[in-house]
């Protein structure tokens, strides 16, 4: 069975449009009127082997703050969508991702309790037309949304599309491997019962 999550959000500010799968390819189509947050949403889908339709239609003429962080909420729903029950899932994921003279690394828990650990200096305060500072914003909803305990650093590095970079695919690669499923695992991986 497909592990898949929709979700439509519409607010004052932004309209989403998300379509998430988990056993997916990496196949994407992105549209958030950001093109370098396109290419890093890209990057993830690819390096965490989801299939992900989204569309962001945010306030622009604004800035981009709310759409990043509304479709990093919208996001976070759907992944918790598409998990179910968590059942069978390894619950833990950690990556190690070199870009160049970058080494970032993502470690997470999809715990249910919701925590962000953002340990990255990013030089430039824009990427094209990207603030830098919306990566942790994105990361915060992300995890926030999708009850995840999430920490990422950057241990070394001075790019900052590398390291913007470094950091997705990181992330797309420690979900890949909290969200697969081990057959050892019976219901869900808490002593608890649930997550």
């Amino acid at each position: 069975m497909m592990r898949r999550g929709a979700v439509s959000r519409e607010t004052a500010e932004t309209k989403i449009a998300v379509d998430l799968t988990i056993d997916g390819t990496g196949k994407s189509e992105i549209a958030t009127g950001i093109g370098f947050f396109d290419h890093m949403l890209i990057l993830l889908t690819k390096h965490g082997f989801f299939d992900l339709q989204l569309t962001t239609n945010g306030d622009l003429h604004v800035d981009g703050h709310h759409t990043v962080e509304d479709t990093g909420i919208a996001l976070g729903q759907a992944l918790t969508k598409s998990l179910g029950d968590k059942s069978g899932i390894k619950r833990y994921g950690t990556a190690f991702v070199p870009m160049d003279e970058v080494l970032a690394t993502v470690s997470l828990d999809i715990s249910g309790r919701p925590y962000l650990v953002f340990d990255a200096a990013i030089p430039a305060q824009k990427i094209g037309d990207f603030d830098s500072e919306l990566v942790e914003e994105f990361l915060r909803a992300l995890s926030v949304h999708a009850g995840l305990t999430l920490h990422v650093r950057v241990l070394s590095g001075k790019n900052s599309h590398h390291i913007v970079e470094a950091i997705f695919k990181a992330l797309g690669r420690a979900l890949d491997e909290a969200t697969s499923k081990d057959e050892r695992i019976v219901g869900v991986m808490s002593t608890k019962g649930m997550l």
